[in-house]
């Protein structure tokens, strides 16, 4: 594979404006560079989450998603492609039922907090919903193929579960929200 960087400042972004994959240019402020801006910061996200420790087969996980966020911000720089393919949700769904049927139901909301990679996997989660916030207003300007809008969906979901799993890798719990109506409740 060729060098693809050989120049990191170009300065042509100057003037406000960025270049695509395809090699136009739009503005940074576009919808298009929102989307692709919050993808790569969810993806830098996850990187600091991999700095903790956890089980092997989430790393192994979230390493793969990584590079799948890397292929849909790629996506997004090229208008009309598509580079993340379907298969990806479907993993995605499979690792949700997976990690759920090792955890209790919940009966109350939780806070994002707990263990340290536990709040940082309900950060990932957070810019993940902002991710998709910012792909569901550029699909609504721009049509998109369904992948990107599914795969960041479910990986918020699939990243408040690990939250939940890695709160439990050393034997801790989750940290649940201390409502004052169903506390309310539970005494009358």
């Amino acid at each position: 594979m060729a060098n693809r960087l050989s120049q990191i400042a170009t300065r042509t972004g100057d003037n406000g404006t960025t270049g695509l994959g395809d090699n136009t240019r739009v503005s940074k402020d576009s919808l298009r560079v929102h989307a692709m801006g919050d993808v790569d910061e969810l993806n830098s996200q996850i990187g600091v989450l991999l700095c903790e420790e956890m089980p092997l087969d989430v790393r192994e996980l979230l390493v793969e998603v990584q590079h799948q966020l890397f292929n849909l911000g790629g996506e997004l720089s090229i208008p009309g492609f598509e580079l993340l393919k379907p298969e990806a949700v479907i993993v995605l769904d499979q690792a949700l039922e997976t990690y759920n049927a090792t955890l209790p139901r919940l009966a109350e909301f939780i806070l994002p907090a707990g263990s340290r990679a536990a709040s940082l996997a309900h950060v990932c989660r957070t810019v993940a919903r902002r991710a998709e916030r910012a792909v569901v207003a550029l699909d609504q300007a721009e049509t998109l193929k369904e992948s990107p809008r599914q795969y960041l969906n479910r990986l918020s979901d699939l990243l408040f579960v690990l939250s939940r799993v890695l709160n439990r890798m050393n034997g801790g719990d989750d940290v649940y929200w201390k409502s004052e109506r169903m506390a309310r409740a539970a005494t009358e």
